[in-house]
Formats: C-alpha cells, sequence, structure tokens
C-alpha cells in the first residue's frame, strides 16, 4: 500500500516535546492547558522527572499568577527579564545576523510565519515549532534538515537560556520548564553530534577488494 512514510515513535516524541516548549514560551497556559499538562507521566530518567515535576506544578497553579509572571519572565515593561530571541543572546542585540540566518533558513525550507504571528522568527517558541515540524515530517525536508536547523538556531544558545529560567522563574512550574527545556536541549545536542559522528564514520568507510 502507498501513503505517507511511516515516522519514527522516537521522532514523534521529540515533536512532541518540541511542540510543547513552543506552546510554554509563546503564551501563557490557560486553565484547560495546565489540566492536560498535569496528567503528564514521567519515568526514572532525568527529563522524565522534570516532567514529573512540571506535571504536579501545573496541578498546583493558578493561570492569573502565571499570567504575571509571563509577563515579568518574558515581556516586561520595557523588557522582560529574559529575551527568548537567538539575536539577543548570541549578539546582544535584537534584529540582527542570527534572525537574518533563521529567515534564510526558513525560506530554503519553504516554511513561513503564520499570519498570525508577529515576534521576530528566532523566537525560541518559533524554532521549537519549525523543530516539531521538521521532527514529525510536517514540513517537507530531507532528513538531516533538523539536524542543520537545530545546530544553527538552538544549539548555540537554547540549553543557556534554559537554564537562565530555570533560575530567574519565581514560581514552581516555570522553573520546571526551564529544567524540562534544559535537558531536553542538552539531550537533542547529544543525538545530533552522534549523528554527525557516524555520519562522518561512515563517510570514511570503503568496501574491500
Amino acid at each position: 500500500m502507498g501513503g505517507e512514510p511511516a515516522i519514527d515513535e522516537v521522532d514523534l516524541l521529540r515533536a512532541h516535546e518540541y511542540h510543547l516548549l513552543a506552546l510554554l514560551l509563546g503564551r501563557t497556559p490557560n486553565a484547560e492547558l495546565l489540566a492536560r499538562l498535569a496528567g503528564l507521566e514521567g519515568d526514572a530518567s532525568p527529563l522524565g522527572q522534570a516532567h514529573a515535576a512540571l506535571a504536579q506544578a501545573a496541578a498546583a497553579s493558578d493561570p492569573a499568577a502565571l499570567e504575571r509572571e509571563f509577563f515579568d519572565l518574558f515581556i516586561g515593561i520595557g523588557r522582560g527579564e529574559l529575551i527568548p530571541y537567538a539575536s539577543y543572546y548570541l549578539t546582544g542585540f535584537l534584529h540582527e545576523r542570527p534572525l537574518a540566518g533563521v529567515r534564510e533558513d526558513m525560506a530554503a525550507l519553504g516554511i513561513e510565519r503564520a499570519e498570525h504571528v508577529h515576534d521576530p522568527e528566532d523566537h525560541l517558541a518559533i524554532l521549537c515549532e519549525i523543530m516539531a515540524g521538521l521532527a514529525s515530517g510536517r514540513f517537507d525536508a530531507g532528513p538531516a534538515a533538523g539536524r542543520q536547523f537545530f545546530c544553527r538556531h538552538l544549539e548555540p544558545w537554547a540549553e543557556r537560556f534554559f537554564r537562565d529560567l530555570e533560575q530567574a522563574a519565581s514560581t514552581p512550574f516555570y522553573r520546571s520548564v526551564g529544567r524540562v527545556g534544559r535537558l531536553f536541549m542538552a539531550i537533542e545536542a547529544r543525538a545530533f553530534a552522534m549523528d554527525a559522528e557516524d555520519v562522518s564514520t561512515g563517510a570514511e568507510l570503503r568496501p574491500a577488494g
């Protein structure tokens, strides 16, 4: 039978993780989302334990309090405590070369910013949503596209941002978001590094004879 090629289960889990981070960085969670997050289950791994902590924090959180903290962290009066843009983290200024690089790669991949989105494309929520689309196959790109996009646009700064979020947050909820993001970015970086090593090693092999 024909049809779309099956997506690897690990890639689907990666896509869900990226989509979750995009949601939590893009807007304040409402009561419905908090209820869904409260149902997250963890395992014995560090990331699984971080999921369990996020679920516990979501179950105990007040949407109004999280709305205030989201504003203080990411928006603020003039600017928030944290500025979730690649340009700022990498250069100290907004709308710099990292943003141009994201736009170049989005154009090459045929990805357009949604009309209702007004943030520059190097916002971490947007970058995570792009990675979700690449991991799930929603964007029609080759198998190496996710690794290239991650290495260019997330690896240089995203783990550091999540570590800063973990330390700056005043509520258990956003500390848990920072922990989940920090651990997941580290896992992705290690996995893509191993993929690159495998590709490099394979290129050096030659058939006998």
